[in-house]
């Protein structure tokens, strides 16, 4: 169902405390999160191995967290260090831990082998703590499966339609060709849209003379994180071989991590690079992104309710369909592969990010 062999966004860095115990299902397994008293983020199973429950509602001593249903003892590697009423510690009593790295911001677990958890495969989201940028933090939870979201970032011709008083635009942005090309784990997407009105949430930090040359550039990787180049600049300095004279400039770091098969974390920020100083506009950006996600989750929650009443439902596809449709592909090769090597193939290498 899920693709084991990859790096999951599971948190925002200050979800994770050094005082408490943070739980987040990713791909169906329950994951165990705190920091010890250097800082380090642990990530273990949040399941006691004893009689299975769960270790966050436990309690936190030191570096190591206490199981409260029957007292076992764990540190930071998984390893049980103390039972009530029994000296010697079965060697086989352990949690498994995931590799875990925190990098710009964001929490990353492996969660297949850890012999393959290369940090060099984490993407590069920079803009979520540089400097020059400035974003504030959004998360939200979707009850359905998480290739329903994926298709809705692959095919920004919706746009218009679902979000006409937020990043939608006018409705020719739907008409603009977009640019698809292969990447080994997944897609890049270009679109520019010339001479468009520029959208709402645009025109509400900047005034604009005029209509705009607009443009979406974005990879889009698995299992399922997608890196934005996007923007706007007064038309004829914003086409691709214009300068962005005068351009609102933005970075959009998203990512989707299946919690089950019918559940979704979303994580997102939409740093930009202009009035930095200013944290109304800051705010602008980022409420005008919250609701027209709140948006995409209220017709693909509506889609899914939908096809869950008609599992035998046969989509006609279109030409707009180009990027998920690759994308999907993608997923699905890579979950044959992982099938292969567990019945006895050799692991295949894979590309740094």
């Amino acid at each position: 169902m899920f693709i084991k062999n990859l790096w999951y966004v599971a948190a925002w860095d200050h979800e994770v405390t050094q005082e408490g115990l943070f739980s987040r299902t990713i791909i169906g397994l329950p994951v165990l999160m705190y920091r010890t008293q250097e800082g380090q983020v642990v990530a273990m199973e949040d399941r006691c191995c004893h009689r299975g429950a769960p270790l966050s509602v436990g309690r936190r001593e030191g570096d190591c967290v206490r199981c409260m249903y029957h007292g076992l003892k764990f540190d930071a590697t998984g390893q049980c260090t103390e039972a009530p009423a029994q000296a010697r510690i079965p060697p086989q009593a352990k949690v498994r831990t995931l590799p875990v790295v925190q990098r710009h911001r964001w929490v990353w677990v492996w969660m297949g082998d850890p012999e393959r958890a290369d940090p060099d495969l984490i993407p590069d989201t920079q803009w979520l703590d540089h400097p020059d940028w400035r974003s504030e933090d959004g998360y939200i939870h979707y009850d359905v499966n998480y290739l329903l979201i994926c298709d809705n970032l692959l095919d920004f011709s919706h746009l218009p339609f679902v979000h006409p008083s937020t990043l939608g635009g006018s409705p020719d942005y739907a008409s603009a060709p977009a640019k698809v090309e292969r990447l080994d784990n997944g897609v890049r997407i270009t679109r520019w849209a010339i001479g468009t009105e520029a959208p709402p949430f645009a025109t509400a930090v900047k005034t604009w003379s005029g209509k705009v040359d607009r443009w979406n550039i974005y990879n889009f990787t698995l299992p399922a994180t997608l890196l934005m180049d996007s923007g706007m600049a007064p038309t004829g300095t914003g086409a691709p071989e214009g300068q962005r004279v005068e351009a609102l400039e933005f970075r959009g770091c998203q990512a989707i991590t299946p919690e089950t098969e019918n559940s979704t974390h979303y994580f997102f920020a939409h740093p930009h690079n202009f009035s930095i100083d200013q944290p109304e506009v800051t705010r602008s950006i980022h409420q005008a992104v919250v609701t027209a996600f709140d948006e995409d989750r209220a017709i693909i929650t509506a889609q899914q309710r939908s096809l869950a009443l008609a599992p035998d439902f046969k989509m006609v596809p279109f030409g707009i369909d180009a990027a998920l449709n690759q994308f999907r592909w993608v997923v699905a090769r890579r979950l044959e592969e992982e099938a292969q090597e567990l019945a006895g193939g050799q692991p295949v290498p894979r590309a740094k990010a």
